[in-house]
């Protein structure tokens, strides 16, 4: 967002809406569950589940999770490698994407790696369902919630669509705090993933055949059908998401008519159900949450998918707790990325054309267009890099794997000189790294440099290769005291 701009906006109206978000949620996973997998357009009227208490949803559960990490080690130090971690610590579950990531990752594999790699899910729906957190920590930047959640749905979905799931509804739900009309809402969301994706395309289609007034149960087939080569079956993100956009636009602010459009779409109906009742409880308030379905739910939290040791003790047993906990760490969030949003006691100070400043500086899909597939991020505080192979990380005998590497000047501010880099592999017995250099000049960025600069090597195994072969490039910086280790691992 342009930093001559600058949102205010009133602690308790955004705590209202960070707790109808909540509530929003635990109402329509409560409503879909019961039709999860349901393949059929349905005719649903309200809850199938008794009264009282909400059923458990995995899609709250995990940003439980994701709210510990926040806390634990703070937002600065959040990105798909140290997630990774949380989910092998706290997170059973070894559903489709979730247990190949977890199963890449126990291989040695580091995320965003561990999501690509022999990954039959990644176009699946696991990563969208779980952005609300960051959303609601980033409020009216779409960006930095974006950002939060790309490296979240990097671990279990890698550069899928999955991914770009995410980014689309974490933008959206961000947004929605500070812009009224949810079509806007949406067109942000849209602007931030590539043209070329399927989720783009899936997501253009709903609106397109809202806009022609074509009958919702038409609209629904016409996206299913669109999207049936993906071969995940109900379980794929483009047509989910698509299913929730349509019961935003049809919905048209009826939180009852939204809820139940969506969830009749069927296929993944928690999932869906869940996202547009988050989504219009931070647009609408508590004025958007029926009183009936209120009650019907109440305010705890059950929990279905987190590890019942240390942690569960410490995630949030209600809405109202976890609305306290996300609140408390937004200010640290904010301040972290440089946003130019500020919570205040006084009166709320949002520009008029605010969705236009936000639509206008939006960046996060040129981020995603830039990312390659089977890549790795390694951020050393002076420096960082990006990896990115060639093609999937396997090895045979004799055989070869192509390393690209850019290597990254993070200027800090008190440090604004030329780094002289010294590289060198330490490798398995018969190894050998071609290609590439021993040493490089990592320039400082300005108008005339990049503060980037590339190297690319061919990795060359030998007449034998083990099950695990991890390669390791050890980079020195003249002047710096940490080293910078880099592991490739490579499956035989």
């Amino acid at each position: 967002m342009h930093k001559n701009v600058q949102i205010k906006l009133n602690q308790n109206e955004y705590r209202e809406k960070v707790y109808a978000c909540w509530l929003g949620k635990n109402i329509g996973g409560t409503m879909g569950t019961p039709y999860e997998g349901t393949h059929d357009y349905l005719d649903i009227k309200g809850f199938a589940s008794e009264a009282g208490a909400p059923l458990p949803n995995d899609d709250l559960d995990l940003q439980l999770v994701w709210l510990h990490a926040v806390e634990q080690i703070g937002s600065r130090a959040i990105n798909a490698s140290t997630l990774g971690e949380f989910w092998l610590s706290f997170l059973p579950p070894h559903w489709n994407e979730y247990g190949i990531g977890k199963i890449n990752m126990k291989r040695g594999l580091i995320p965003p790696l561990a999501g690509d790699y022999n990954n039959i899910w990644k176009h699946s729906n696991g990563a969208w369902i779980r952005t609300e957190v960051w959303a609601c920590m980033a409020p009216a930047c779409p960006d930095i919630a974006a950002k939060y959640a790309i490296e979240d749905a990097k671990v279990d979905h890698g550069m899928g669509e999955g991914t770009y799931a995410a980014a689309f509804v974490a933008s959206m739900q961000s947004a929605a705090f500070v812009v009224k009309d949810i079509r806007k809402c949406i067109d942000i969301g849209l602007s931030q993933i590539p043209e070329d994706c399927r989720m783009y395309d899936s997501i253009r289609m709903a609106i397109d055949l809202y806009d022609a007034k074509t009958p919702i149960k038409d609209a629904r087939n016409a996206i299913q059908q669109r999207n049936a080569d993906i071969g995940n079956g109900w379980f794929e993100a483009p047509s989910n998401v698509a299913y929730a956009v349509l019961g935003l636009l049809y919905g048209e602010g009826d939180f009852k008519k939204t809820m139940i459009y969506a969830i009749n779409c069927g296929d993944d109906t928690d999932c869906t159900g869940a996202t547009v009742g988050a989504t219009l409880g931070i647009l609408g308030g508590m004025e958007m949450i029926p009183e009936d379905w209120k009650a019907h739910i109440g305010d705890d939290i059950v929990t279905i998918s987190i590890d019942l040791g240390g942690v569960c003790r410490k995630v949030p047993k209600t809405c109202t707790e976890l609305t306290e906990r996300v609140v408390a760490q937004t200010p640290h969030l904010l301040f972290d990325n440089d946003a130019p949003v500020v919570l205040t006691d006084g009166e709320n100070e949002i520009p008029e054309n605010i969705d236009e400043i936000i639509a206008s500086s939006c960046s996060t899909r040129n981020i995603l267009e830039a990312t390659k597939p089977y890549s790795m991020h390694f951020d050393f505080t002076f420096a960082s890099a990006e990896v990115t192979l060639d093609r999937a990380p396997d090895i045979a005998p004799n055989g070869e794997i192509g390393v690209h590497i850019d290597f990254i000047n993070n200027q800090l501010v008190y440090d604004r000189g030329y780094y002289n880099l010294s590289l060198r592999w330490w490798l398995p017995d018969g190894f050998v790294a071609e290609g590439g250099r021993q040493t490089l000049m990592l320039p400082r960025k300005d108008k005339k440099q990049t503060g980037m600069i590339s190297v690319d090597f061919t990795l060359k195994a030998g007449e034998q290769v083990a099950s695990s072969n991890r390669c390791v490039l050890e980079v020195v910086a003249e002047g710096r005291h940490t080293p910078m280790y880099i592991p490739v691992l490579l499956l035989g």
